[in-house]
Parts: structure tokens; sequence; C-alpha cells
């Protein structure tokens, strides 16, 4: 593995090659690029790898569909920038602020929503400072897969319940939509089951349409009062610090998330990227702080955009630069965003019940790649006691702060986790909670979890 991390300009790339071909065995790195005209291909195979699941956030919170797409492509353009044009990502709507930013909103609205991703966003950038000046090291033994796991699976099952209420409003047709999804997702290969979730939101929303259950006025009216160019709606933030509970746990998935992208990469193109996991953090950190600032949803890395990565051999921030612009692009036209917000709760319901369930299930992911054991007592009571508060939504008031299910579950994880963890080392009987009791595999656990 390379370990040239010299700064390259973010502005220029070499030409891999002829430009057109790529030999067996061989990517294309970041700092290359073939032919314009494929780059840019790429780059729109990049808006549609991401498309379904950055727009399904704000269909789900009530944010404006447009104005995160804007955010979303101009935080990509950031963290190329900060990144020196080394580490190719897209950064999308992060699934992991939907429980907060509705608990927000229930509490203090679209404005106090909105003051909470900030605060998670300024939190980001700080500690993903902190890990350029300090490494990752800390972080690891913060977070070890057994608290990374549970803070993820709570956060997915925490949702639940949005998914039901959503659901009932219009059962058949969620149906159709959650039918539609895991039917695609089984039936069809390549990049059309990968899009599983958009084909099966456009099937529920047609369905939608003959049962009556869509409201066109909205598109209508946008068409009327913004014509068929203009800027998205933008909205500043208000500031509540009893939400604050809500919100900063949040950064510890996006830590993860982005720690995890950069060792994917790094894999994946052979070259040693560690330096660059603080300025990914301190990256995505501006830019959900600035989506905040505007109106737009927090933002995270894309695992996404690693299948299409995945499947080219093609890993140059060039095309990313493409993805960025057309997603800026897209978001200028206000009848396209009034469109997408307009898909009804039971297509929302039918969506939800899967991408929630993925979400939580993504944390046992995180278990079984890394071997968790949990015949050991303090992985199963961490993990256990997290669970429960975060999918029965626990809430605790202190004085003016409210700290609600996924805040607490986190909480609970890393105290219960660490203290009995404490308490087991000092017998000497006791099982170290890290290690699995018995082991077959050489992949070293940094390795496990870059490719989650």
């Amino acid at each position: 593995m390379s370990s040239n991390t010299s700064p390259r300009s973010p502005f220029r790339w070499e030409l891999h090659g002829n430009g057109k071909h790529i030999s067996p065995g061989n990517v294309v790195a970041p700092h290359e690029r073939l032919t314009w005209g494929r780059t840019i291909g790429i780059g729109a195979q990049h808006v549609v790898a991401m498309f379904g699941a950055t727009f399904l956030v704000p269909l789900i919170t009530g944010f404006p569909p447009a104005t995160t797409l804007l955010f979303s492509g101009l935080g990509t353009i950031l963290f190329l920038i900060i990144t020196a044009g080394r580490v190719p990502s897209y950064l999308g709507s992060s699934f992991a602020f939907i429980a907060p930013i509705g608990a927000a909103m229930n509490q203090a609205g679209p404005a106090g929503a909105l003051g909470g991703i900030v605060m998670a966003g300024i939190s980001l950038f700080i500690v993903g400072l902190i890990v350029q000046v300090a490494g990752t090291a800390w972080l690891t033994a913060l977070m070890p897969p057994l608290v990374t796991g549970a803070i993820v699976a709570l956060i997915g099952f925490n949702l639940a319940p949005s998914a039901k209420d959503n659901f009932m409003k219009a059962p058949v047709t969620a149906l159709v939509t959650l039918s539609s999804i895991l039917l695609i997702s089984v039936i069809f290969r390549g990049m059309t089951g990968r899009l599983s979730i958009l084909l099966g939101v456009m099937i529920g929303y047609l369905t939608a349409v003959i049962r009556g259950e869509v409201d066109f006025s909205v598109i209508h009216k946008t068409w009327e009062e913004q014509g068929l160019i203009g800027l998205p709606h933008f909205q500043a933030p208000e500031f509540h610090w009893n939400l604050a509970g809500l919100f900063i746990p949040v950064i510890l998935i996006l830590v993860a998330e982005n720690i995890g992208h950069v060792k994917s990469v790094a894999l994946m193109t052979g070259e040693n990227l560690d330096s660059y996991s603080g300025r990914a953090i301190m990256a995505d950190g501006l830019a959900t702080t600035i989506a905040g600032m505007g109106g737009g949803s927090g933002t995270t890395t894309y695992a996404e955009n690693i299948g299409v990565m995945a499947a080219t051999k093609v890993y140059s921030t060039a095309a990313y630069w493409f993805a960025a612009l057309f997603a800026i692009a897209l978001s200028v036209f206000p009848v396209f965003g009034a469109a997408v917000a307009s898909v009804p709760a039971g297509v929302l319901g039918g969506a939800a019940t899967v991408l929630y369930g993925m979400i939580g299930m993504l944390g046992v992911r995180i278990w079984v790649e890394n071997r968790v054991d949990f015949s050991n007592q303090v992985n199963l009571s961490a993990a256990s006691v997290a669970l429960i508060i975060g999918i029965a939504d626990y809430t605790w008031d202190i004085g003016n702060l409210q700290f609600a299910g996924i805040a607490l579950g986190t909480a609970a994880t890393l105290v219960v986790y660490h203290a009995m963890a404490f308490i087991a080392r000092s017998r000497e009987s006791a099982p170290e909670p890290l290690k699995p009791m018995s082991s077959d595999s050489s992949t070293d656990d940094s390795e496990r979890s870059a490719i989650l």
C-alpha cells in the first residue's frame, strides 16, 4: 500500500492511461481521470446512486427537497477541496438525523431542528480537528464495534413508530411500495437492484396517483409563483440548547461513517489515506453546519457511491465534481422539488419500513463483521440496555434539557460498556470484552470496520 500522502491540487488530475480503458487489476486513482466525456458520465451515475437516499430524508422530515439537494452538492465540493482531492465521496443526506429532526420539529419547529443540525455540525468539525491533530486511536478506544453497532442499531429501530404511523395512513399504497422495493432488490441485479428504494417509491407514487392520494395543487402553485427556474427555499436556524441532547450523539455515527469511508477507499485504491481522516470529518462537519444555516439536512459520506466506484473501478474525484454540479443544477428547478415533496404518507411509510429496518440491521452487521462476542456479559448488557432505551424512546428531563431515546441510548452504551469493561478487567478471571472467545479469521479489525 502506498504511503504517499503529499498534498495535490484538488483541481488537477492525471490522465489514466489513454483515458479510455482500465487495464485488468488496475483502478483509476482519486488524482487520476478518464476522458472528460467518460468522467461526466460517471459523475451522472453518482447522482443517480445518491439521489434516492438524499431525497428520502427531506421527504420524511418535511424539509424542502431542493434545498437539501443544493446543500448536498455544495457540501460535496467543500469535502473535495478540504480533503485536497484525495478522498472521493458524495455528501448526501444523513439518515442519522431523521429521528432527532422529527423530535425537534415537534418541540421547536423547523427552525429549531435546523439549529440542532448546526450544533451537530460544529461538534463534528471540532472532533475532526482533534482527529487531525491526535489521530484516530482514541476514537477506536471510545467506540469499539460493540458500541458503534449498538448506536447504529438503536437509531434505526428508534424510528419504527414513525414508519408505522405513515404506513397506516394509506396501507394499500404502503404495501405496494414495500413489496416493490423488496421484489426489485431480489429480482434485478446491478444498478437497477441498487436503486430498489427509489424505483419502489416511484411505483408507490404512481399507485398513490391512481388512488387519488397525491395533492398536485402544490406543484401547480409552485409553477405559477416561481416558474421553471428559481432558488430553493432558505430558512435560518433557531438555537434551543435543550435540543442538544438529541443531535450531539449523531456525530458518533458520522465519525464512524467518515472513518469507514476513508478506510474503504484506501483499501480499494491501495493508498494510505489515514492522514485524511480528520480532514474528512472536518469537511463533513462544515458541510452539515452550512446546510443547517440555510435550511438543509445534515450530510454524511455515502456508501451508495462506493458501490458505483467498486463497479466502475473509477475513484477519480473529478467525477464527484460533476456529480456535485449536477445536484446543484437540479436544485434550482422549483417544480421538481415540489413534485418530490408531494410524495404522500403511504409511500413514505412503505419505504421507511424497509429503510429504518436496514439502518437498524446495519448495526447488527457491524457486530457480525467484527465478531462481537455476546456470550460476554459486558457486551450483552451494554447492547441490551441501549436498544431498549432507544426503541422504547425513553426520555429524561434535566431542567430545560431533554434527552430522548437516541441520546440516552448512546450515553447508556458508552457508560455501561466502559464501566462494566473496567470492572471486568480488574478481575483476572473475566474475559476481555473486546476479544471474541474464538477467532478463525486473520482479518484486521480496522479492515473489517472499513468495509462496513
